[in-house]
């Protein structure tokens, strides 16, 4: 039975077909400028939804977006990256426009069933997914199932608080807020190594943070050593809460690779009870960019 998996996120939007058990066999993959809003992401959406509906005849759509959502109600709650999405009826306005059963997911949790399910995640109960990308978002699988509190929204983990004052997760530690932390490091630098690889872009500069790791940038290091130490300590109240058995990393910023889940796994240890050892295994996430779209042909 083919069915269609969406991903709806703050600056990437992927549509694949595929099958029930998650294998892709065609897919559409572009990027919407945010300041557009909502309204264009959905526009172009359709557009595409349409060439692989006929393409494919498939009988079911699934959905992972990017932001809390009533399930119940099939609606977004918020997007806090994209505006024009807040109390939108997400999954009747795919119905509407297919005549296809359609079910929505949080993005992270249909990221977190596809590592547990095919992934990274596999043999681990329970496994936690961490997604670092325009945004931070978290997804808890148990028993091969996703975890839900309240609606809206659970394992909210980039709202977590790193200080009293306010600064959360996602403030310090998601794509967007590294490459500001590269833009306000190289502005001072502007002859180091980093400044060098990113030459005169603007925007994305974090995916320039593994090849300038490998060339021992000290100002890259100085970076990861920071992302490093706030996503140790975001993810110790996960593990004293949850306990999962695997914490997978997921999104844009896992792309840093080795360095990235090194430094998570070897601060870690040092802010957990001491009962817990070394806590959870810190893995890569082995679907990469694929994670959304193919939980979100699982759900």
């Amino acid at each position: 039975m083919t069915r269609i998996g969406i991903e709806i996120g703050g600056t990437k939007q992927q549509l694949v077909a595929g099958d029930a058990e998650g294998n892709i066999i065609d897919r559409c993959r572009f990027s919407v400028d945010p300041k557009g809003g909502g309204p264009v992401i959905r526009e172009r959406i359709a557009e595409e939804l349409t060439k692989l509906i006929a393409a494919h005849k498939p009988e079911r759509i699934g959905v992972g977006f990017g932001g809390p959502l009533d399930i119940a109600k099939g609606t977004v709650a918020v997007s806090h990256q994209v505006e024009g999405w807040s109390g939108f009826p997400l999954r009747d306005w795919l119905h509407d426009l297919t005549g296809l059963s359609v079910v929505i997911e949080n993005d992270a949790n249909t990221a977190a069933l596809a590592e547990a399910v095919r992934g990274a995640g596999r043999g681990f109960n329970p496994a936690f997914y961490i997604n670092m990308g325009s945004g931070v978002g978290g997804g808890l699988v148990v028993d091969g199932i996703i975890y839900h509190g309240a609606t809206p929204g659970e394992v909210e983990v980039g709202h977590l608080r790193l200080d009293p004052d306010g600064t959360t997760v996602e403030d310090r530690c998601s794509g967007w807020a590294t490459d500001r932390a590269i833009r306000a490091a190289i502005a001072d630098l502007p002859d180091c190594m980093l400044a060098n690889l990113i030459g005169d872009e603007q925007g994305g500069e974090a995916k320039h943070l593994a090849a300038a790791l490998a060339q021992n940038d000290p100002i890259a290091q100085s970076i990861l050593d920071t992302l490093t130490r706030d996503l140790a300590f975001a993810l110790s109240h996960v593990t004293h809460l949850f306990h999962p058995q695997v914490i997978t990393l997921g999104g844009g910023l896992a792309l840093v690779g080795e360095p990235l889940r090194q430094g998570i796994a070897g601060t870690l240890p040092e802010i957990l009870m001491e009962i817990y050892g070394n806590g959870p295994q810190i893995k890569l996430t082995e679907l990469a960019e694929d994670a959304v779209p193919v939980g979100a042909l699982l759900l």
